[in-house]
């Protein structure tokens, strides 16, 4: 079974509550779990909250949803993962972050693909040097793989951001990039900042943008580069 598993939480360093917050009539949650259900390949979206009150909020919108959810620790994101994949039986985890309403059903359903033709443990479209848009990042790894990170990445980082024993370790995986021959990693699709959420209140308000996939995103920036402009001080050439 192939899941998509969103982690959200409302607590966030750099833009608390963020998640929730609301873009046209819907929150930014929404965008990445519909985003998600609409690829061919998946099976199942989950939602993957923490136990903190703070996002009782997220836990009860699923609830009123119907979208299926498990929360665990707030800071142990590998055992998160871990927990709401083996609860779910998830054979294939997709790794999607609610911070990116753009993420592309297309995009996801690629990678799943590579990962099953070339029995990937591991398949990214970020795993060296960027090309891909900020938020449109996506990950896909065996239950495998997920689990033998999590028994044995023991650092703060390996448990935070759930893949860096994985994608560290390429003498224990097999791991697959799949890059863009264009680079287009200076547009950024990914809400940290207030400038992000300006910027993606007016691709969604204004053009309907969660209504296109990443080719029709990247050609309306092209159109409009006063768009890129809203949140360009925010990209890091290093992320």
């Amino acid at each position: 079974m192939v899941a998509a598993i969103i982690q959200a939480r409302l607590g966030s360093t750099r833009s608390p509550g963020k998640t929730m917050k609301l873009i046209g009539n819907k929150p930014l949650l929404e965008y990445s779990v519909d985003r998600a259900k609409q690829a061919r390949y998946i099976d199942k979206v989950i939602v993957a909250t923490t136990t903190s009150n703070i996002d009782d909020l997220i836990s009860e919108w699923c609830k009123e949803k119907g979208i299926d959810f498990l929360r665990g620790s707030e800071d142990d994101v590998l055992d998160r993962y871990f927990q709401t994949a083996s609860n779910f039986k998830a054979d294939i985890i997709v790794r999607v972050t609610s911070d990116c309403p753009f993420v592309d059903p297309e995009v996801m359903d690629l990678l799943i693909l590579t990962q099953k033709v070339l029995s990937a443990d591991y398949v990214s479209n970020r795993l060296k040097k960027r090309t891909w848009p900020h938020g449109l990042d996506i990950e896909v790894f065996t239950f495998d793989a997920l689990e033998i990170a999590w028994k044995n990445g023991k650092e703060k980082r390996e448990r935070e951001h759930v893949t860096p024993y994985i994608i560290e370790h390429p003498e224990l995986f097999k791991l697959i990039e799949v890059p863009l021959q264009e680079d287009l990693s200076h547009y950024r699709l990914t809400v940290d900042y207030p400038e992000d959420l300006e910027f993606t209140r007016i691709m969604v308000e204004k053009y309907d943008a969660n209504k296109m996939n990443w080719r029709e995103i990247i050609d309306l920036l092209r159109k409009y580069p006063e768009l890129v402009e809203i949140n360009a001080s925010r990209i890091d050439s290093r992320l």
